[in-house]
């Protein structure tokens, strides 16, 4: 399966479009790479260069990337 394969359910899921108001009511989900040395989750989605300085942003992916790699820290032992 390729990368992109795999993101489908979950894009579909957790990607949500308000076709009324033109805008993404949510952008969420979480990458995680398993077999490293390191921990590694970042959000699934691009850079988001195309939303900086439009006051459109929202942290929302960082966030909860953030949560879920500190969970991974805590129970690595």
């Amino acid at each position: 399966m390729y990368h992109d394969q795999g993101h489908i359910p979950l894009k579909v899921k957790g990607f949500v479009y308000n076709k009324e108001e033109k805008h993404w009511e949510a952008v969420a989900g979480v990458n995680v790479t398993l077999g490293l040395p390191i921990i590694r989750a970042s959000v699934d989605h691009g850079t988001g260069f195309g939303h900086a300085g439009s006051g459109h942003a929202n942290a929302l992916s960082l966030v909860n990337a953030m949560d879920y790699a500190i969970k991974l820290a805590i129970n690595r032992e």
